[in-house]
């Protein structure tokens, strides 16, 4: 009796070239030659032109390293698709779930668990059919879904930030959109990734999606990290003021000495910093330690296959060889 042994499904891997970075330094530069030309005829029909390329740069990079490392049946029209419905809709969805969020200190809070729960339902939409379900391909993707929903953001903060009562600011606008490039693949980007990692490697290499507690874990762990980054400037707003002498008291009731202000500001500036790379730490170590854990449980499972694979069939038991002749 000879066992079939099904053969494995044939993955595809893009050839790398480092367009993503090729593409970041020719981005950066007519990002740079816009600016100026702005500055020197400020020609406001250029500002759309600063807002996408400010906003989109960063973002599209990081389609350019999925698609360049995404295997299996993942096609690079469905990595497009995350970037695009994945930003548009999660924006969408974003805004209509937080309108009536109530104005608190666990605001921000409400705004990482409403924002990942939207990125999550597109990334399962999107991710429903792709085959092999591994946690590497799972971060690959969630990392597109977050990409779109940090561009589509920070084209919403560019423009807020250029259009004042006395006319466009231009300096906020680029300070706005440097400073948002530069945290997105640690924001948005890095959230969703974590997320995508346990919902593909929960599957463990099936067809199919399927649920376990850990995902529920994951899901918390991205909100919260997502409302600590969120709430950064407020917390070391906070800290810098109690670091000054000043009291709760004096907070509450207006009483703040205009020395704790400006001593404050300069502390606070230092601790949002450190803040922000302690909370960009957290997030790499969370998802480095789950794409390690299902690494091993592959590792598992694909040896546990093999063994099966070479164990001859056994004849049933007392019951008598087959002799020649017989």
């Amino acid at each position: 009796m000879s066992t079939v042994i099904a053969a494995p499904l044939a993955r595809t891997r893009h050839h790398r070239h480092g367009w993503w970075w090729k593409t970041f330094l020719v981005g950066l530069a007519l990002w740079g030659l816009t600016v100026w030309v702005t500055a020197v005829t400020l020609n406001s029909n250029l500002i759309p032109t600063l807002i996408l390329l400010g906003s989109f740069l960063v973002p599209f990079c990081v389609v350019l390293f999925v698609l360049e490392r995404i295997v299996g049946n993942i096609t690079q029209l469905q990595v497009i698709l995350a970037f695009v419905i994945g930003g548009i809709c999660g924006v969408l969805g974003a805004s209509l779930l937080e309108a009536n969020l109530p104005s608190d200190v666990f605001t921000y809070v409400g705004v990482g668990f409403i924002e990942e729960f939207v990125k999550g339902a597109i990334l399962v939409i999107i991710g429903w059919k792709v085959i092999p379900k591994t946690a590497a391909q799972g971060a690959l993707l969630g990392a597109a879904v977050g990409a779109g929903f940090a561009a589509f953001e920070s084209a919403g903060y560019a423009f807020n930030a250029v259009i004042t009562n006395q006319g466009f600011d231009l300096a906020t606008m680029l300070q706005t959109e440097a400073l948002r490039a530069i945290l997105t693949p640690v924001g948005h980007v890095l959230w969703t990734a974590i997320l995508g990692a346990v919902l593909f490697g929960a599957a463990r290499g099936r067809d199919r999606y399927r649920f376990r507690w850990v995902i529920l874990l994951a899901y918390v762990i991205v909100a919260l990290l997502h409302g600590l980054w969120d709430s950064m400037s407020g917390i070391t707003s906070l800290l810098a003021l109690l670091l000054t002498g000043t009291t709760i008291n004096d907070m509450r009731f207006g009483f703040i000495p205009a020395g704790s202000v400006a001593a404050a500001a300069s502390i606070g500036s230092v601790l949002y910093v450190v803040g922000v790379i302690v909370t960009a730490a957290l997030g790499i170590f969370v998802l480095w330690r789950f794409l390690s854990h299902y690494r091993k449980v592959d590792k598992v499972d694909k040896a546990a296959l093999a063994a099966a694979a070479e164990v001859p069939a056994a004849a049933p038991s007392g019951q008598p060889q087959a002799t020649e002749g017989q």
